[in-house]
């Protein structure tokens, strides 16, 4: 990876979930020179832990520009590759990490197996349990100041409409701008990671525990 400061945090992430009771099943860094774009994506496999989830997904987003302004803020950075490149040097842009975190929901187990008369019976079930989802989601990240929102995808069949895809999605920034040393920048990762799990955890609990499907 041509990122060296994005991929020492890649390596601290990476140190930080292996001290951790995590099942961690894809662990992968990306980069896109195209768009100057650099990434890790990290899957989380939830089938063993939870009833009606299958797993998470954690991706982190970062670019060309953020790493150049970073490396020109940090002490011991002033040899980075990438400060030779007068068109990212030139640019401001605020170095804050994007974290994207998606709950990726069984959509088998998550609404009724038998519609009940009404054409949209299923996606009416689902759609109340996520209502109750949301309210007790949207109370636990109120001082996080993120974006939360529900992705879906619908189909149709013989007994009318139903759902193909039940995501929950969070959006949360890491701002870096004030660091001055890649020792800070690790132990500012280390704190904000441990409290991102921790609200992933707590979302996990919530979601799992407002499904309520009639028995078949």
């Amino acid at each position: 990876m041509q990122y060296p400061i994005f991929q020492s945090v890649v390596n601290k992430i990476n140190s930080s979930l292996n001290k951790r009771n995590i099942n961690v099943s894809k662990f992968k860094t990306w980069e896109e020179a195209k768009i100057n774009a650099a990434g890790l994506e990290i899957v989380i496999d939830l089938s063993e832990s939870t009833d009606h989830l299958t797993h998470l997904s954690i991706n982190f987003d970062w670019d060309s520009f953020r790493e150049v302004a970073l490396a020109n803020k940090l002490s011991g950075t002033g040899s980075h590759p990438m400060l030779k490149a007068k068109h990212l040097t030139e640019s401001s842009v605020d170095t804050s990490i994007d974290i994207e975190l998606v709950w990726h929901f069984d959509v088998n187990k998550c609404q009724p197996k038998i519609p009940s008369g009404d054409e949209n019976y299923r996606i009416e079930m689902a759609s109340q349990w996520m209502d109750r989802a949301s309210k007790e989601v949207n109370e636990l990240l109120i001082s996080d100041d993120i974006i939360t929102r529900w992705h879906i995808e619908i189909d149709g069949d013989e007994y009318g409409k139903y759902l193909t895809a039940i995501n929950l999605l969070s959006y949360f920034q890491f701002t870096i701008s004030d660091m001055n040393s890649l020792n800070e920048v690790h132990e500012y990762i280390g704190r904000k990671l441990t409290h991102l799990l921790f609200k992933a955890n707590k979302i996990i609990k919530i979601a799992d525990n407002s499904v309520k499907v009639p028995a078949a």
